[in-house]
């Protein structure tokens, strides 16, 4: 039976907040390294897709964040791969405190794109991993993949701002990396809610990707139907790049 990926940490001071816990885009980085990691153990990891040309890339995420660990406090990350949902896989995620209780929860849909045309890349043998009972463990941290993000009905604008892809935001793959999104997003939201009040929960949609000195329109959003909810839609020439929802 495949196992988990399975590591300890201890939450250190340049992935906290001034409120001294940890960024929520810190734990992203996080379970992105994990994602990488496990990748490997299963066998479809970065090396063996770069051979093809291939790239893993998330489409979508959900976390739920319980309680945010304070800096030098001793967390466990778990995350393991629990097969297919049509096109996507779906990778969970689990952060627990040293006594074992949840901390953060998250759910992610992945795609394999061609790194060369940056399209879906054909299934071929992922179908056959996505379905191989010896390295799915039907495990969830969060029962119902992530779903699409819609902006609602009478959401209002609270401020606009454009930002131009550079060298922090850029990844290995040639594009900005999906973490950073949030970042912009906390940014945008602003110090007098995410200083004082506790993100609770995160969903976000990846629609197409934001290459190196794309200039995007970003828009925040809140909803007065739901106070403490914002979302934050990212555009560029006028194309969705990713939308995300908010919760304080």
């Amino acid at each position: 039976m495949v196992e988990k990926f399975n590591a300890d940490y201890i939450i250190p001071c340049y992935d906290t907040d001034l409120n001294m816990v940890l960024k929520p885009a810190a734990f992203l980085n996080m379970a992105q390294e994990a994602a990488n990691h496990h990748a490997d153990y299963l066998g479809v990891g970065y090396d063996t897709l770069e051979e093809t040309k291939q790239a893993w890339v998330m489409s979508r995420m959900r976390v739920i964040f319980e309680r945010l660990p304070r800096w030098r406090e001793r967390v466990n990350l778990k995350s393991w791969h629990k097969g297919a949902a049509g096109f996507m896989f779906l990778r969970d995620f689990i952060l627990t405190d040293a006594e074992g209780n949840n901390l953060i929860r998250a759910t992610t849909s992945w795609l394999v794109i061609d790194m060369t045309t940056r399209r879906l890349a054909r299934r071929g043998a992922f179908a056959e991993f996505a379905a191989d009972s010896q390295k799915v463990i039907p495990e969830s941290s969060i029962e119902e993949p992530a779903g699409k993000v819609v902006l609602p009905e009478g959401a209002e604008v609270v401020r606009r701002e454009s930002h131009t892809a550079s060298y922090s935001d850029l990844d290995m793959n040639r594009h900005v990396n999906n973490v950073q999104y949030v970042v912009w997003a906390m940014d945008l939201v602003g110090l007098a809610t995410t200083s004082e009040r506790p993100l609770r929960e995160l969903e976000i949609n990846f629609n197409t990707e934001v290459r190196p000195e794309d200039v995007v329109e970003l828009t925040l959003y809140s909803t007065p139907e739901a106070p403490g909810t914002y979302y934050v839609d990212g555009k560029v020439e006028g194309k969705n790049s990713f939308i995300i929802r908010l919760e304080f």
